[in-house]
């Protein structure tokens, strides 16, 4: 029997979403099925959500959703500064 790894590393999926006409632009996440969704804490959620927005900075073009994932990220290392 060949046994494989089915969870994928992420755990979170960041994308950008909003008004462009108002620019109310936020960033709204998603868990990725795993079977550990229930064994996170606050802080490992804080964790996951940071990288999903590191990750979205690489592949954002527009100048308004680039700032606001950047605010996103100061808003969550602060709250992760919070936490500690």
């Amino acid at each position: 029997m060949n046994i494989s790894e089915s969870e994928t590393p992420v755990k979170v999926v960041a994308k950008t979403c909003g008004c462009r006409e108002k620019n109310r632009t936020k960033v709204t996440y998603e868990f990725v099925d795993s079977y550990h969704n229930l064994c996170l804490d606050k802080k490992d959620i804080i964790y996951a959500e940071l990288d999903a927005c590191e990750r979205l900075l690489n592949y954002v073009t527009e100048i308004g959703d680039k700032t606001t994932v950047e605010s996103e990220i100061v808003e969550l290392k602060m709250a992760l500064d919070l936490l500690t």
